[in-house]
């Protein structure tokens, strides 16, 4: 396992976690304008993975990994709106969207090849990076969000 992959599965389960078992309502929970809902954050943890996977192994997306990599950026790093609206962000939605971010990450953190770690990868923050910029990034992307999650799930009038 590589140092990468530690560190990924780690921050990964432990945001996996911290969201397992929200209904819609409480994954669509707003705490104030302009801040990410828990699946809108879910949404984006697994569209960077996604986007980042495909670019290390030089990957043509189709076109619904292609919208989910928008949420890379859209309405988070930028002013464009969130690529899904709240009632695509269903809890089993949300699920699938993990999971396949899982997939594409897990093809290249475990034992990443040379070629994966020097291969060109614009970031969702705008730098062009190396892949193995990407994997240090993908290492703890999950884990922010996840502090995150957790002061949305405390935060007063979250719903039970």
């Amino acid at each position: 396992m590589s140092d990468f992959a530690a560190s990924w599965t780690l921050s990964r389960s432990r945001f996996d976690a911290a969201i397992e078992g929200l209904n819609h309502e409480q994954l669509n929970w707003r705490l104030q304008e302009g801040v990410l809902t828990l699946a809108q954050m879910a949404v984006h943890v697994a569209g960077v993975e996604v986007w980042f996977a495909s670019q290390m192994l030089g990957e043509s997306l189709g076109p619904e990994d292609s919208r989910l990599t928008l949420a890379a950026t859209d309405g988070v790093v930028n002013e464009k709106p969130f690529p899904y609206s709240d009632t695509e962000l269903t809890s089993e939605f949300v699920s699938q969207t993990l999971q396949k971010g899982r997939d594409w990450v897990e093809r290249v953190i475990w034992n990443p090849a040379e070629e994966v770690r020097r291969r060109t990868v614009q970031s969702a923050l705008g730098p062009v990076i190396d892949g193995e910029g990407a994997l240090a990034r993908l290492g703890f992307h999950a884990g922010y969000h996840q502090g995150q999650a957790h002061i949305l799930i405390t935060a007063p009038g979250f719903p039970r």
